[in-house]
């Protein structure tokens, strides 16, 4: 007699057809590190309803508040950021070389299209590469550096450039939109970390269509400048002065060609949330991610990092004499490309796992060792 197959389990979706019309617009607006504005309102358009009052700081980190006159504070929170290039030099053949803002890779630069962000409006342009033909057969071929990547925006001189609004200084992004890979993985770039942003907004709307009434108050935080040092949270962190802070960002995904798990640990996309453990991160709050996970049946990975996790989670906890603080963390492929993938399911148990934290969070709870 034949063995029956066992029922594999539902996946709860969390993601509905608004909040991923949502997604998708916020994923394609541009968004780099130091102009971040025009996203963060994207945001907390999509994020008052779910609220009772909300404020953005002098550099643009927007917060959502829930119980704002609550004397216990909870922070969740992501970056809103993304990885962009700085026009640096314009040569007189009309031709533009750049600097990095925050990480962005050199490597995949060559002919990808861009936006030049002007006074004006955007300007298109090309990463402009030799020919095949014209690289072969000669001196050693060179690999795409910051000293050969070059912008191309159909100009043949500097002042033509120019007249077109472009000047040292002007930010620059990738064109890249998001997409859905075989129902099964959001893609697109900047989801390190607008795909964050995203996750704490649906906690919010959860909370309000569960009628849900938190004994704390709730700052929903989405801080800019992270690629280039954590920036935003440290000034923030100031401001709230919270109690107690989990933030989520992106992980690397390491199931993929030409990364050593032997250093970068054993994760994957589809696998759940991925929880850490570091300096920085408190243990009993810790535990409690991991107690709020078993409870509701959520997977989830586990990931060390060795002296800091490189994330908001270090501003927080080591600012206003020490912040409890945990990082919650989505799987990602290819990050700081304009191909970054996710799982669906990761992003929807991410979601999840940061609500049912919230519920298991008492008012005034004492996450300090020894008491």
């Amino acid at each position: 007699m034949a063995k029956k197959k066992s029922e594999s389990k539902q996946h709860p979706a969390v993601v509905n057809k608004k909040s991923l019309s949502f997604f998708e617009k916020y994923i394609n607006n541009s968004s780099p590190t130091g102009f971040e504005w025009k996203g963060q309102e994207l945001w907390l358009d999509y994020l008052k309803p779910y609220i009772d009052d909300h404020y953005v700081d002098n550099y643009g980190t927007a917060v959502g508040i829930i119980n704002p006159k609550a004397d216990y504070k909870v922070v969740i929170e992501a970056h809103a950021d993304e990885i962009s290039w700085f026009v640096n030099y314009i040569t007189n053949d009309g031709l533009i070389y750049v600097i990095r803002n925050g990480g962005s890779d050199h490597q995949i630069a060559p002919s990808k299209r861009v936006n030049i962000q002007t006074d004006n409006g955007v300007v298109k342009a090309v990463f402009g590469w030799p020919a095949i033909h014209t690289r072969l057969g000669g001196e050693k071929e060179e690999s795409p550096s910051l000293k050969n990547i070059f912008l191309d925006c159909g100009c043949t001189s500097k002042d033509e450039v120019e007249k077109l609004g472009i000047h040292v200084g002007c930010v620059i992004t990738y064109e890249d939109e998001f997409m859905v890979l075989n129902d099964r993985y959001y893609v697109g770039r900047a989801l390190d970390n607008r795909a964050g942003g995203f996750m704490i907004a649906e906690v919010a709307r959860l909370l309000k269509e569960n009628k849900v009434k938190l004994p704390f108050g709730l700052y929903i935080v989405n801080a800019v400048q992270e690629e280039i040092g954590l920036r935003g949270a440290e000034m923030i962190a100031h401001r709230i002065k919270p109690n107690v802070a989990i933030v989520t960002d992106v992980t690397h995904d390491t199931g993929t060609p030409m990364i050593n798990k032997i250093t970068q640990g054993d994760l994957a996309c589809g696998k759940g949330p991925v929880i850490s453990y570091a300096p920085a991160v408190q243990n009993n709050l810790n535990k409690l991610l991991i107690e709020s996970a078993q409870k509701a049946d959520i997977p989830f990975q586990r990931q060390a990092s060795s002296r800091s996790t490189g994330t908001d989670t270090d501003a927080f906890a080591y600012s206003n004499d020490g912040v409890p603080s945990a990082l919650i963390s989505l799987p990602l492929r290819y990050m700081h490309t304009t191909v970054e993938m996710i799982h669906k399911n990761d992003v929807d148990n991410v979601i999840r796992l940061i609500y049912e934290t919230l519920l298991n969070i008492k008012n005034g709870q004492d996450f300090r060792y020894i008491k």
